[in-house]
């Protein structure tokens, strides 16, 4: 497979790794990506992919909420200047409303404006008065009979979070916590066996031969310990909850006697990729070395 500039690119925003450490790993793993951002990690050269990190589209994340349900919707425009523009905020305000009647996306499109028409009428008036590309992208709801809050960090990252228990000051400081925080998964039983597998694998691979040629039992201590750690730092459960750091969110949901039954968490413009001239002359250097 053909190492290209742009490969390289994307291999060091995913990783973090150095350019000429991303165009090595590549070589090592015959130009797959995948290949080499697992060869950096056992290198001990990258900590995780940061292929969530490519953020690219501008736009807004917009909340609203009703007795027993609430939804966010993602809604991009093409520049940070029309995502603050008051035809553009006035939209997604009124999407917003629309919004709670929906089911998923599709049916937000065809529902109701409340100015008139259609959602999807209205997105393209106001396409033609701020000028650029307006999309509605994504809606997340969660409906249930369970204390669910709803937070919005600067327009940018929105959360919903159902709790079963506890009080809706917790549940609003929860939803703060993931924003903050983004833990891909809830407790330790929701992280998959083969996520677990990986690590040890990678955590094993950065051990000095030193420490291999340890008994299998010590071995296996200081493998499970450092496994117990990435747990921690990739469940809600085993943060340290950002109110009050001295404790994990674990410990006040027992102490509440409550439980995080469900969320979600999105950020303007995740996954949706532009072109960035940032690195194009430190890559094309690298290349030809």
């Amino acid at each position: 497979m053909e190492i290209t500039a742009q490969t390289v690119k994307e291999l060091r925003e995913r990783t973090g790794a150095g350019m000429m450490e991303c165009k090595k790993a590549l070589t090592q793993t015959g130009g797959d990506i995948e290949a080499a951002v697992e060869w950096l990690r056992k290198q001990g050269l990258a900590k995780a992919d940061k292929k969530a990190d490519r953020v690219a589209a501008e736009g807004r994340i917009v909340l609203a909420q009703a007795p027993g349900k609430a939804v966010l919707v993602e809604i991009n425009s093409e520049t940070d200047f029309v995502a603050k523009d008051e035809n553009f905020l006035a939209f997604a305000d009124n999407v917003a409303r629309s919004a709670l009647g929906a089911s998923d996306i599709d049916a937000l499109k065809a529902t109701a404006f409340p100015t008139g028409g259609s959602v999807e009428e209205a997105r393209a008036a106001v396409i033609a008065k701020v000028g650029e590309n307006v999309q509605v992208r994504r809606l997340v709801r969660i409906d249930s009979a369970n204390t669910v809050a709803g937070y919005l960090h600067g327009g940018r990252i929105g959360v919903l979070v159902e709790v079963k228990g506890g009080s809706p000051e917790l549940a609003r400081n929860l939803a703060m916590h993931i924003a903050a925080m983004n833990p891909p998964y809830i407790a330790e039983k929701d992280v998959p066996a083969d996520f677990i597998a990986k690590e040890k694998e990678i955590e094993l691979a950065k051990m000095s031969d030193k420490d291999k040629a340890k008994p299998a039992e010590i071995l296996e201590k200081i493998i499970s310990g450092k496994i117990n750690k990435i747990v921690n730092e990739v469940t809600l459960a085993g943060q340290p909850f950002v109110i009050d750091t001295d404790q994990t969110v674990g410990t006040v949901l027992k102490k509440e006697g409550a439980e995080v039954v469900s969320f979600h968490r999105i950020a303007v413009g995740e996954g949706i990729e532009k072109v960035v001239e940032d690195y194009a002359a430190e890559v094309a250097k690298a290349m030809q070395v």
